[in-house]
């Protein structure tokens, strides 16, 4: 039946089949994949739980609340006594322990997949993220007993990183990865000409967008990591002005104001460099919200792909929040539990970015390479 229709010239499936409801046996061999996807969406939330307890901790300039490394004030760390978790150590000691938990569910993850999971390339992606766990537990080390902020920065960038390629893990272990059904990616017309069809043009569109904002929120994250890992307060103090002015004056002698005004007020003194980061952050930030707000558009007018088309609108309103929030988070000088939570969500639209992107290459790839019981049919591009 499918090699019937899909000789038919000039045929052009519609968006709607893209996605089946059932799950091809021939491309999903998967053993325990149920269990194995809840586990990997559970390790997803640990590390998300993990970035936001590693948030609060730079939040609330602590991180050197426990001194030595890999063992807390002389005891092992499992050991420590509870009646001594107080204060910064509360928040520097729990952070360890959740970091060791990840690291654990890391392991069992890697294992999982390579007992579990017929495809390489899936198992080599646990083995990375149990690299990764390894070399952010080292960083994280090495920024106590060396005390560079440089470090604490890679390491916060580090987590965002790895909690996308969980992210991206447990997507490939869901029906959704494997339900991916078979449509042509050419069409002929009634000359007999062949060209890509239009809709994946359209998804091939949308997917450049996407990972571009993958990319992009990324950067923002790093630029948000590099801010804190300063460990002073804001540069900027008002929004959506920057110091009175939509272009903050950074000449000598307007610094010296500003710091004279802060100085007074005891806090800490800045110069151009923090005021222009703090900028470059506010307007990438813009641009972000342009461009998901854009992509949203895109794919409800264009490429109406289920599961897409949901998580851009999501994606939409988490910007939107995350706009208020980082708003918030200026207007009360940075105040922990909402920089923490910008923090986070920042992390969750990462999450949708890779989850995004990754569905539409799915559906492109799938199509070029063809359904098991169908040949895969050639791309001729149009002249």
């Amino acid at each position: 039946m499918t090699r019937r229709i899909c000789s038919r010239p000039g045929y052009f499936p519609t968006v709607d089949r893209l996605i089946s409801n059932r799950v091809d046996p021939e491309r999903f061999r998967g053993r325990d994949s149920k269990w194995l996807n809840r586990f990997a969406w559970f390790t997803c939330v640990a590390t998300l739980l993990l970035i936001c307890s590693g948030g609060m901790v730079t939040s609330k300039g602590v991180g050197l609340a426990v001194p030595d490394w890999p063992t807390t004030f002389g005891y092992n760390m499992f050991l420590f006594p509870v009646s001594k978790w107080v204060g910064g150590i509360l928040f520097e000691h729990t952070h360890r322990l959740i970091a060791s938990a990840v690291g654990f569910l890391t392991i069992i993850l890697a294992i999982w997949l390579w007992r579990s999971d017929d495809r390489r390339w899936v198992r080599n992606l646990g083995v990375i993220a149990l690299a990764g766990v390894i070399l952010q537990g080292i960083l994280g080390g090495l920024r106590v007993t060396m005390l560079k902020d440089e470090i604490g920065i890679f390491h916060a960038c580090l987590a965002q990183a790895f909690l996308a390629l969980l992210v991206f893990i447990a997507l490939v272990t869901t029906n959704f990865w494997n339900s991916v059904t078979y449509s042509p990616i050419r069409k002929t017309s009634a000359a007999g000409h062949t060209g890509l069809s239009p809709v994946f043009r359209k998804i091939a569109l949308i997917k450049k967008l996407a990972i571009a904002i993958t990319f992009a929120i990324y950067v923002q994250l790093a630029l948000g990591a590099t801010m804190r890992h300063q460990h002073r307060d804001l540069a900027i103090l008002d929004f959506p002005t920057a110091n009175g002015a939509w272009i903050p004056d950074t000449s000598e002698t307007a610094i010296a104001k500003i710091n004279a005004w802060r100085d007074a007020r005891g806090l800490s003194d800045v110069d151009a460099f923090q005021i222009w980061l703090q900028m470059a952050h506010r307007l990438l930030a813009l641009l972000i919200a342009i461009a998901i707000i854009t992509f949203c558009l895109r794919v409800w007018t264009d490429a109406r792909v289920p599961g897409i088309s949901q998580l851009s609108i999501f994606w939409v309103a988490l910007v939107v929040c995350q706009i208020a929030v980082g708003a918030w988070t200026i207007w009360s000088n940075k105040a922990a539990d909402v920089a923490t939570t910008h923090v986070a969500v920042g992390a969750v639209m990462l999450s949708f970015g890779v989850s995004i992107s990754a569905s539409c290459w799915r559906i492109l790839a799938v199509s070029r390479r063809g359904a098991p019981d169908v040949p895969a049919l050639p791309i001729s591009r149009p002249a």
